[in-house]
């Protein structure tokens, strides 16, 4: 017997498990208030990506020429990247569109809410009747009420990327990913940027070499790191802003032109009818399900970001598909633990799986692998041998437990690792896997060599000149 699903939310979670319905038999409905593709298309990954990409390539010709190539007066223009960035949204919103409409699920504009565990009210005042609810409601910028939160040049994640023109002086407060994200992609483009973090480090939850070596390279590069250090408020300098610190007794002020507050997400819960439907919700605001991400409601999921498990558009996909398997009695095959993770500054940094603190964390006896990309030949020749590859495995089997790397194409190399660990392969086995030559991936085969001392490329240890 078909079923009738509802998808609330058509970003990257909503609109892939709109189509997994319709490919097992659904008749499918997905509801979207905004643009379809979520803030993922819209507003966070691909347009960031997109002036991130553009960046990096001024970056590239702008630096000095060691390699020969030489640029005079190389500039961007602002205007024309905005409409690049905007161009390539559109493509991608349409791509989603077309594919909804090709898979037959029945797209609705406006708002929707939970009338009951069965019903879902949509704007217009009409309603959807269906055997199984999915909420994909995303999340939006979180935000704290420091003063001068509403001044004007103070921002969100989301008003970043539509500045009309670069700012001189721009100060970021959150060394998270987007932040760290946010300080390069301005900095290269010849920005003036600092970045305010009240934790010790930046990156808190990347493990700890990646994070030093991010941060190392980063600095390098001009940008301006205040860790353990508190916004007080911020108040209107002129045309400018003025920013107060604290770090301990050290009390500092600096001017920017503009505020960008990265300081993580939030889930959207509110106001979407959870409480007449009688599904619970944590106290920071997350919709709880189990393993299937099934809420306390039978019939009603909750995918992606609003269940705060992971909140990564890779993985809300893979949620929405394990959801919708599990509602049409199918047996999903989701994993999350081996769910890889990937930051997109120069050089980028990617992980999967666990970090050494983890490991410690859990008692487990563990061995770890670590080439140095500087004993890498191509990335010798692109002229950005900074960083490594990090292994890490189990000490009795040689399973890989995590891996950590930081460097040029690491966010396309990651997939190898996360699928060697989905098999549950040791590292003899990436060791001994025939590996393309010259490329970066390489580093990963000799840090797997590096596990038990054996890489061939690098000085053993204690020998290194």
């Amino acid at each position: 017997m078909s079923k009738t699903i509802t998808v609330i939310g058509g970003g990257p979670g909503g609109y892939i498990a709109a189509i997994r319905a319709a490919q097992l038999g659904a008749t499918v409905h997905l509801v979207e208030k905004e643009s379809l593709g979520g803030t993922c298309l819209n507003v966070g990954c691909i347009p960031t990506k997109a002036l991130i990409h553009t960046a990096e390539k001024f970056q590239e010709l702008t630096k000095e020429a060691n390699n020969g190539l030489c640029i005079d007066k190389a500039s961007v223009d602002w205007a024309r990247l905005q409409k690049h960035k905007n161009q390539v949204v559109k493509k991608l919103v349409r791509g989603v569109k077309g594919l909804e409409a090709a898979n037959g699920v029945q797209v609705h504009g406006g708002a929707a809410t939970l009338k009951d565990g069965k019903t879902v009210l949509l704007e217009d005042g009409s309603e959807l009747v269906s055997d199984v609810i999915i909420l994909a409601t995303g999340s939006s910028p979180a935000v704290i009420p420091f003063e001068g939160h509403d001044l004007p040049g103070v921002v969100d994640s989301t008003g970043a990327l539509s500045f009309e023109e670069l700012p001189e002086k721009l100060c970021i407060l959150g060394g998270g990913v987007i932040g760290c994200e946010f300080a390069y992609l301005f900095n290269a483009l010849g920005v003036d940027v600092t970045v305010i973090e009240m934790m010790p480090q930046i990156l808190p939850p990347v493990d700890e070499s990646a994070a030093y070596v991010l941060r190392e390279e980063l600095t390098k590069q001009g940008i301006k790191f205040r860790t353990d250090t508190k916004l007080e408020k911020v108040e209107q300098n002129g045309e400018g802003l003025l920013v107060f610190t604290s770090s301990g007794d050290l009390k500092e002020q600096f001017e920017c032109d503009k505020f960008i507050v990265a300081i993580g997400r939030r889930p959207n819960t509110k106001g979407i009818g959870l409480e007449d439907a009688g599904v619970a919700v944590s106290e920071r605001g997350f919709i709880e399900v189990n393993e299937n991400f099934e809420t306390s409601v039978p019939g009603i999921f909750a995918i992606g970001d609003c269940n705060g498990q992971i909140m990564l558009a890779h993985a809300a996909e893979e949620q929405g598909v394990a959801a919708v398997e599990h509602a049409m009695g199918e047996t999903p095959t989701y994993d999350g633990s081996v769910c890889p993770s990937c930051i997109y500054t120069s050089p980028e940094c990617a992980a999967v799986g666990l970090t050494e603190q983890a490991a410690r964390n859990a008692g487990l006896s563990y061995k770890v692998g670590l080439f140095p990309l500087a004993g890498n030949g191509k990335a010798l020749i692109e002229g950005d041998q900074t960083g490594f590859v990090k292994i890490i495995t189990e000490e009795a089997t040689g399973k890989i437990l995590g891996a950590h790397l930081v460097g040029p194409r690491v966010t396309d190399m990651v997939g190898e690792l996360a699928v060697a660990m989905r098999l549950g392969a040791t590292a003899a086995d990436v060791a001994e896997t025939i590996h393309p030559h010259p490329t970066v991936s390489e580093s990963i085969k000799e840090a797997a060599l590096d596990v038990d001392f054996k890489a061939l490329s690098w000085p053993p240890k204690g020998k290194q000149q």
